[in-house]
């Protein structure tokens, strides 16, 4: 698969309008299904490599309208990974603690440690996306944020954290297919929130903070990736293709052992 179309370049000019939400290139469902299985093998053996090791870890942050996916996406792609590797955050409307704090605070501590794949179900973008759109938080201080996360990014990255950031995108159209769904579905119902309309109504100005943001804080340290999301199977393919891809340049490898191998041949142990 070929993941360099949905790749930010730094400085880029993001217009999300232009960008497709339905792709398949050119793959069947079977050869997608094919494609994520054989991804999920790789990242079994990748991260059970990453946690011996316990020099780098991984930082996969999903950011998307509501409906968007974050939450199919990582149980698909993340899923097969041994659990005691992988440490996933959902992040909600702040606490009136964290927001005695500046808006990382909450963010940075749950960035993951050595060893281990951090995944962020929304994160500090938010102080930049919801945060924006209802003016929550002056111009200056935004076009601050954009700065100060660049900064953070590029600390993790000097720490030996690899941050990729995934917006799923999906087009107002079918995000609206996906709430009636909810609606029509007892089973999902509970994923169903009126607050959801209010945004929903917003999705211009939404869209409107996403390319900013998207153009703003793509960098080499911490790429920015726009994924059609709307083609369930290709989604989880490619988002599984990309992970593979981050893992595979950190090229983590087994610790040598701390002792002579040859010393303790399979007979001795009884």
């Amino acid at each position: 698969m070929d993941t360099a179309p949905f790749r930010i370049a730094p400085g880029e000019t993001v217009d999300l309008a232009a960008r497709p939400t339905d792709v398949s290139q050119g793959l069947d469902d079977d050869a997608l299904e094919a494609i994520l299985a054989s991804n999920a093998e790789a990242l079994e053996e990748l991260q059970e490599r990453l946690y011996a090791e316990s020099k780098q870890s991984l930082l996969v942050v999903f950011q998307a309208m509501d409906a968007g996916g974050k939450d199919s996406t990582t149980r698909h792609v993340f899923g097969p990974i041994n659990p005691q590797g992988v440490r996933v955050w959902s992040f909600k409307k702040p606490t009136p603690i964290e927001l005695s704090h500046d808006f990382l605070w909450r963010v940075h501590k749950h960035a993951p440690g050595a060893g281990y794949i951090g995944v962020f179900n929304r994160s500090h973008y938010e102080d930049v996306l919801i945060v924006k759109v209802h003016g929550w938080a002056s111009g200056e201080t935004i076009e601050a944020r954009y700065d100060h996360i660049v900064n953070f990014e590029r600390l993790l990255a000097s720490g030996g954290t690899k941050v990729v950031k995934i917006m799923l995108h999906i087009s107002k159209d079918y995000q609206k297919e996906r709430l009636v769904r909810r609606l029509e579905r007892e089973d999902k119902h509970w994923k169903f929130n009126p607050e959801d309309l209010k945004e929903r109504a917003l999705w211009g100005d939404y869209m409107a903070a996403f390319e900013t943001a998207l153009a703003r804080t793509s960098t080499p340290e911490a790429p920015w990736y726009v994924v059609p999301a709307e083609n369930r199977d290709f989604r989880n393919a490619i988002v599984s293709q990309i992970v593979r891809e981050a893992l595979e340049e950190m090229d983590p490898q087994f610790p040598a052992p701390t002792f002579d191998p040859e010393a303790f041949p399979p007979e001795a142990i009884v």
